[in-house]
């Protein structure tokens, strides 16, 4: 009874398209809910802090002293905890899939910081 299964799937996959496909070189629809990575609009981003105390893994890294906002991609589990805390709403989940990495690193944001009006009047006295 097993074998008349197994060829009846094997006959059935002769006519089908194949479900692999040539990545990177062809790349797939992304199929709906999928939360792909998360993506910030660092000149809305006051650099709070908020999203990197929600993140379970730790995958987040604010600096506002240095104004840069960093995720580490391969402690990220893209659960969204950021993006439903982020005050400014500046935090999104790109539905694509992310690009392919050959070695692990640290994705860095740098935001230009204003200069206080106050610093700038003593420098020129």
């Amino acid at each position: 009874m097993g074998s008349f299964k197994l060829g009846k799937m094997t006959l059935g996959s002769i006519f089908k398209k194949p479900e692999t496909i040539q990545y990177p070189a062809q790349t797939r629809y992304a199929p709906p809910g999928l939360k792909g990575h998360i993506v910030n609009d660092i000149d809305a981003c006051i650099l709070c802090g908020i999203c990197m105390k929600r993140c379970p893994t730790g995958a987040l890294v604010v600096d506002k002293p240095a104004g840069t906002w960093s995720i580490d991609r391969f402690r990220c589990v893209q659960c969204g905890s950021c993006v439903r805390e982020c005050p400014k709403h500046c935090l999104s989940m790109d539905p694509a899939y992310a690009p392919p990495a050959t070695k692990k690193s640290i994705d860095v944001v740098s935001k230009e910081m204003a200069t206080d009006g106050r610093n700038d009047a003593k420098e020129a006295e």
